[in-house]
């Protein structure tokens, strides 16, 4: 969502670390549709990004942004991140290997896989359509979150990615997003991902 600038929760005493920049957003309509109670739980979120909960209980996930507590990113997150990605290609598999926390993804292409397992990052069944890489995500945990806001899903998340090469230095990426125990309606975001063409 569009935002302004937003200081740390500590800023008296951690300066700018966790201060938020401002930004235009990427969801598309700026809304995101959330019913009433989740609502509610995204401000609680909100408020309790920064506490951590350093045990290895269950309630670890209660509080905390999961990127505070360096667990993965999740989809869609992990691709507006501000952190570089690489995309490989097979005929049968397409993997995308992410800085941050060493993480990837394996796109399968030959056949559709079921998600057996609930992960950060889902698991991601893809196909062309002309240029346009689709890829389909289910079977992710319920702990993911989409930013330092404290946008959220359950484990009932299913998001549709859209990969489309616009020139040889941008891909167009889409993802429309929904989750039947959070929100109202299906929502997305769209951004444009830029390629580094920077030395080494």
């Amino acid at each position: 969502l569009s935002h302004p600038v937003q200081s740390g929760p500590h800023a008296e005493l951690l300066g700018v670390w966790g201060a938020g920049r401002a930004g235009l957003g990427i969801v598309d309509g700026n809304e995101i549709p959330y019913q009433p109670w989740a609502a509610e739980k995204q401000r609680d979120n909100y408020a309790d990004r920064m506490v951590v909960n350093a045990t290895n209980e269950p309630s670890r996930f209660d509080t905390g942004d999961p990127e505070l507590q360096c667990f993965r990113a999740g989809v869609p997150r992990a691709n507006y991140m501000p952190y570089p990605l690489q995309i490989f290609q097979t005929p049968e598999l397409v993997l995308v290997v992410y800085e941050y926390k060493s993480t990837y993804r394996s796109i399968f292409m030959d056949e559709e896989r079921p998600a057996l397992d609930a992960t950060w990052m889902g698991t991601s069944n893809g196909h062309w359509e002309g240029d346009t890489l689709v890829v389909d995500v289910q079977g992710f945990n319920e702990h993911t979150w989409f930013d330092r806001a404290g946008n959220f899903a359950s484990d009932a998340l299913h998001v549709v990615e859209r990969w489309t090469p616009v020139s040889p230095y941008r891909l167009k990426y889409e993802a429309m997003i929904e989750d039947p125990n959070v929100f109202t309606r299906p929502w997305s975001v769209s951004f444009t991902l830029y390629r580094n063409v920077e030395d080494n």
